[in-house]
């Protein structure tokens, strides 16, 4: 009988096969996300660099970048001022995720109204200053 049940358990862990491979390689980004919460926004190059490095090894190991990773990138280089970067990223994550294109388009004009304010506001700001 012992005999049967270590040939049996056998059988089984012998043909136990991995689990399905995930959809999203999600590593690093949650973490990101989190810190970026819980410091109130600090520390946006640090972000920047892990999520860009995150992409890369996504990219070089063949595995799919989670929704919204791109579009958090976009938010912490906006923070930084690289509105170019943060353009990038959001078409990005549109191109990889359709069904966010209504939701990008409006960050898209959003960002484009706010930057138009800022352009029509610094010479105001400017011929207020006094000089020296």
């Amino acid at each position: 009988m012992k005999r049967f049940v270590l040939i049996a358990a056998l059988a089984l862990v012998g043909c136990a096969q991995p689990g399905p491979k995930p959809l999203y390689q999600w590593a690093g980004y949650q973490n990101s996300v989190y810190q970026y919460l819980k410091s109130n926004g600090g520390e946006p190059g640090a972000q920047i660099a892990a999520l860009e490095a995150q992409l890369d090894k996504n990219k070089a190991a063949g595995e799919v970048t989670p929704p919204g990773m791109r579009a958090h990138l976009a938010l912490l280089y906006s923070k930084v001022g690289d509105e170019v970067a943060a353009q990038r990223h959001l078409e990005a994550e549109r191109a990889q995720f359709p069904e966010s294109s209504a939701y990008v388009d409006f960050l898209l004009k959003t960002a484009q109204k706010d930057a138009g304010k800022n352009a029509a506001s610094a010479p105001a700001a400017a011929a207020s200053q006094p000089r020296t």
